[in-house]
């Protein structure tokens, strides 16, 4: 027997870990070279890794949900008898008793051993436990790599449709919303009563399953009353950064209300001309550049602290972080250089950011290392809220709805636009009074945005 022990690359600059989100192979099966093998999360993107040889797979080290460290040994081949089988006899891929749905087909590059799937994160499957997997019809249809958008792909979780099974009848063999409702129903779980042999071995086959665990009703029941799910991906990461901003920052909030009318003219007149370059043109470049022109009279905001030297380490540069909600989470890509942008630069690379973010294909590179957060919940604004900060940044923006309020103007009152922005920074290193003045450059760029013109580099 020739064996072979494949140890986990390098997944980017910085990463020394990735979390193993669950594995597309399992032991005694037949693979090919470059075939997808399994999903490992690193705090800035999810990767899938592929067989660099063609082999039957003798062992597979860590369970869905285990860290393993870059260059330890993830997978042992056997590339004897099992090659030769695995040539001639392609099987297709199947995972175990895995999720159902499936990952977006993925992008090659040109490292063996690994295939880099450039997206925010793998779906965290919600289905029925491997105990009793949710039914499909029984058909000979299998494709291990399904075109459908991530909408598509969160209705087949939600549903626990097997996405492999599913054939499509969409644009391009895409598998569509309808194709999917109509593959099959769920099975509702097992009793909580059942046990034996085959209940344990259900159990066993489960602990490398990345799916939720489903506590049965009462057999009068026509449903389940709880649903347990484990804490993995994208999910995990937010937990942990939201925990650790939180219990290591001393957050403290500022909020004030800003006048926008001028800022909705200025936009209004540029937007025919931003229209014309092929650009929509929202607020969020004018916040963009007011945060950036603002940060340069204060560089203490545009700052972080370094833990393990005990330093306060002041940056020289303006990469602008935009909190972004996708299926997976909350992410942050981020704006790189933006002192050097033009508004319209800003507005494209927002948008490629969006569009990138939302269609799961975010590149490692436009996540991490920002040195300022803006965070908005646009329409959904509410009247103010409490950002927690992108740790280890100094300071976040939060920006509302825009409403009609009455102001005062030269004495008297009109209705005007009016927003309200909410600012948190680490009371460690910002004190009050230096928070509130950098509130008030901003705003003041916002009420009188001809001044960013007057000011820009």
């Amino acid at each position: 027997m020739s064996t072979f022990e494949f140890k986990l690359p390098d997944l980017g600059e910085g990463v020394t870990e990735g979390e193993i989100v669950r594995w597309l192979v399992a032991p005694g099966e037949a693979v090919r070279e470059d075939q997808p093998m399994v999903e490992v999360m690193t705090d800035k993107a999810t990767v899938t890794i592929t067989a660099p040889k063609t082999g039957t797979i003798l062992e597979t080290r860590g369970a869905a949900g285990t860290i393993a460290p870059v260059h330890s040994v993830l997978v042992v081949f056997d590339l004897g008898a099992g090659a030769r089988s695995a040539v001639a006899a392609p099987a297709p891929k199947v995972g175990g008793d895995g999720p159902a749905a499936t990952a977006v087909g993925d992008i090659k590059e040109d490292l063996p051993g690994m295939n880099l799937m450039q997206r925010v994160a793998a779906p965290v499957t919600v289905t029925a436990p491997a105990a009793a997997p949710a039914a499909v019809p029984v058909s000979s249809y299998y494709d291990d790599k399904p075109l459908a958008t991530p909408a598509t792909r969160k209705l087949a979780r939600d549903l626990g449709v097997d996405l492999r099974r599913v054939p499509p009848t969409g644009p391009s063999g895409r598998v569509t919303k309808d194709d999917v409702r109509g593959a099959g129903v769920p099975v509702p779980v097992a009793p909580p009563s059942a046990s034996g042999p085959a209940a344990t071995q259900a159990a066993a086959r489960s602990v490398d399953a990345p799916t939720p665990v489903r506590i049965a009703p009462p057999p009068s029941a026509d449903a389940a009353l709880e649903e347990r799910i484990p804490l993995r991906g994208v999910r995990k990461r937010i937990f942990e950064g939201m925990a650790r901003s939180k219990h290591t920052a001393a957050h403290f909030t500022f909020v004030e209300e800003c006048d926008v009318g001028a800022l909705k003219a200025l936009r209004e007149r540029l937007r025919p001309a931003a229209e014309k370059a092929g650009v929509k043109l929202t607020y969020l470049p004018f916040f963009v550049k007011a945060v950036v022109a603002a940060l340069k009279k204060h560089p203490s905001l545009n700052a972080a602290f370094d833990e393990a030297t005990q330093e306060i380490v002041v940056r020289r540069f303006y990469d602008v972080g935009i909190a972004s909600a996708t299926e997976a989470g909350l992410v942050v890509p981020v704006v790189r250089a933006a002192d050097r942008k033009s508004l319209l630069d800003i507005a494209r690379e927002i948008a490629r950011l969006a569009e990138d973010a939302k269609s799961g294909k975010m590149k490692p590179q436009d996540l991490g290392g920002s040195t300022f957060t803006i965070t908005s919940l646009g329409a959904q604004g509410g009247l103010f809220a409490t950002p927690i900060l992108n740790f280890p940044e100094v300071g976040i923006l939060g920006i509302h709805q825009m409403k009609q309020k009455p102001v005062v103007r030269d004495g008297q009152i009109v209705v005007g636009d009016v927003m309200l922005l909410s600012l948190s920074f680490d009371h460690r290193l910002i004190d009050g009074h230096i928070g509130a003045a950098f509130a008030y450059e901003i705003i003041g760029y916002l009420e009188d945005p001809d001044r960013l013109f007057l000011e820009m580099a």
